[in-house]
């Protein structure tokens, strides 16, 4: 789960992580009355979205006056702001930081990241703060300092030190950038955090070390050990078709394909797409309906894949281990009936009672179109598609 910036800094402030003054606010009004009470000349105005490159898209005010904040609040709430990670449909600005203007002497990048590669978590700092840190990992990857850390000992106060003498620090600037590194890995690990960043890290020109931007994702995962956190989910950031399945405890994620997937497992699905792709269409979803596939966990998956206008036509691929394919066929089939499916279903069953389970459909009298392994499916989807 993504938070917004603001509650990123609201969270790393309990733990020490330096940051400035700044309060959200939700319309105008609001954003006027903060400006007052951080009673400052110079102000940033920033649009709160799950995104970054906001400053390209006019996300990112700098004020000199109530007036001026007034002025630009109105422009901000309400306003599509667009980038490139947003797309081009953007995202609706409802939320708006105000903050005090930090004067900046220099920038850094910092970061925790899971390495998949070598399952540990990988904390990495580097001197080209500001920017996009692929850009710097794809051209100039030796300005990246990484550090490998053990969950079982975490970052220890000399890795600390060593990334802060990567970024050339020196004096009390050192010794608050080794405070801050270990607050921030604190913080990883205290509230199951998959990402952190702090892009830019600065310092301002009184020697003052500062988190100006930051970036937290959560594991869905361990949210039901973090109500405080959970709290925090903006429903208007996220993609309403995920929003409604997540209801269905059905784990969805929507693409620009126009091949509708219902697979048991991550794997699965993964290589479901996969071999769509190579048969020459695209999916239109990653959808994991779990272990068991009954009428219900079909009818809510059938549903969710449908109200994407895109579908032109549905792959069922489910293996059956822990739960029987003759107990799936009838789920999709009592489902197909209850309910209209306006696109051809290509149905792939393998495991336990897969032989049962074709006769089923093939006897049901409705239009599936049966494949006895994967790359049948996915021809037999082309086919569909094609006519």
């Amino acid at each position: 789960m993504k938070i917004h910036e603001y509650q990123a800094k609201e969270l790393l402030a309990k733990y020490g992580v330096p940051i400035q003054a700044g309060k959200v606010a939700f319309n105008v009004d609001e954003a006027v009355d903060i400006a007052r009470d951080l009673s400052t000349s110079e102000l940033v105005l920033k649009a709160q979205i799950h995104a970054g490159g906001r400053g390209k898209g006019g996300g990112i005010k700098l004020v000199n006056s109530l007036e001026q904040v007034k002025n630009a609040a109105k422009d901000m709430f309400g306003m599509r702001l667009v980038t490139p990670q947003t797309g081009a449909e953007g995202r609706i600005v409802k939320r708006v930081l105000v903050t005090k203007a930090a004067d900046i002497e220099n920038e850094f990048y910092a970061g925790i990241v899971l390495d998949r590669s070598s399952n540990q978590l990988v904390f990495m700092v580097s001197t080209e703060g500001g920017v996009d840190i692929e850009t710097v990992a794809s051209r100039t990857p030796e300005k990246i300092v990484r550090v490998s850390l053990d969950r079982a000992y975490g970052l220890q106060p000399f890795q600390a030190r060593q990334l802060a003498f990567a970024l050339g620090l020196k004096g009390d600037l050192f010794k608050s950038a080794v405070k801050t590194f270990l607050a921030l890995y604190a913080a990883f690990v205290a509230n199951d955090c998959s990402l952190m960043e702090i892009n830019p890290l600065v310092v301002t020109k009184d020697q003052q070390l500062l988190a100006l931007d930051l970036k937290i994702n959560i594991d869905d995962n361990a949210l039901f050990r973090h109500k405080e956190i959970m709290e925090m989910r903006d429903i208007d950031e996220e993609e309403p078709l995920e929003v409604e399945a997540s209801k269905f405890d059905l784990n969805y994620i929507k693409l620009d394909g126009e091949v509708g997937c219902m697979v048991n497992g991550a794997g699965l699905a993964m290589a479901t797409m996969d071999i769509i792709k190579l048969a020459g269409s695209e999916p239109a979803n990653f959808l994991d309906v779990g272990g068991g596939a009954s009428v219900e966990t079909v009818q809510n998956g059938f549903k969710i894949i449908l109200s994407d206008k895109n579908v032109k036509a549905i792959l069922v691929n489910i293996f059956g281990g822990i739960v029987r394919c003759d107990r799936v066929a009838q789920g999709i089939i009592q489902a197909t009936k209850s309910m209209s499916v306006p696109v051809p279903i290509v149905v792939r069953l393998a495991g336990t009672n897969a032989d049962k389970a074709a006769v089923l459909l093939e006897e049901s009298n409705l239009n599936f179109l049966v494949a006895k392994d994967l790359s049948q499916a996915a021809e037999k989807v082309i086919e569909a598609l094609n006519r």
